[in-house]
């Protein structure tokens, strides 16, 4: 049984509304439910986490397409061909970066992680909202959270995707590569997602 405030729930328009005015808010994935600010907001998500600001933030989209416009030109073809046969889905791409967000999501950094949620809720909130900085919505150190319940209990102040219950996440992490060079990926994390065709070394 669900009790959240009705003040603290919104629908995808609503949400997204709060978001380009510079709120934080939480909504579900198909990983764990996310903590997510639009990108020229995102340095709260460190301070409401405490999380230390050398752990980049994860910028989410609801198409690759959105997202690519902001990584490097050289890893493109190689993150275009990961794309096609992983998103949406667990697996986060880290790619050489271009463009405003790089120094927001990845202070002193040079690459963007990327992902593309299989979660229809998430997707149509980031359709509405374009691509936002997001992290898991746990405090830093802490388990994450599965559902709205955890993580409105994280960050009692903060709006919430409706509508609740949220859909039920795998609970495991997303895996996460990095693009090294043409042809090129390393695996930095296991998690959800099994790429037998990239070494972890």
């Amino acid at each position: 049984m669900y009790s959240f405030n009705e003040k603290s729930v919104f629908d995808a328009s609503e949400l997204s509304y709060r978001l380009l005015q510079g709120s934080a808010a939480l909504f579900p994935t198909d990983t764990l439910p996310a903590l997510a600010a639009a990108p020229n907001a995102a340095s709260q998500l460190w301070e409401i986490k405490q999380r230390p600001t050398k752990k980049p933030l994860i910028l989410m989209g609801s198409s690759a397409t959105e997202l690519f416009k902001f990584a490097s030109l050289k890893s493109i073809e190689d993150a275009e061909a990961m794309a096609s046969r992983y998103w949406p889905g667990a697996l986060t791409i880290i790619l050489p970066a271009s463009g405003p967000f790089v120094d927001v999501l990845n202070p002193g950094g040079l690459n963007i992680g990327m992902r593309v949620p299989a979660c229809e809720a998430a997707i149509e909130l980031l359709t509405k909202s374009g691509p936002l900085a997001t992290t898991s919505a746990n405090l830093s150190g802490h388990p994450p959270s599965i559902n709205a319940r955890e993580a409105s209990n994280y960050f009692p102040e903060l709006p919430l995707l409706g509508p609740i219950p949220w859909p039920a996440p795998s609970g495991m992490a997303s895996t996460v590569i990095v693009w090294r060079s043409i042809g090129h990926w390393q695996v930095l994390r296991r998690g959800a997602v099994i790429l037998p065709e990239v070494s972890s070394k």
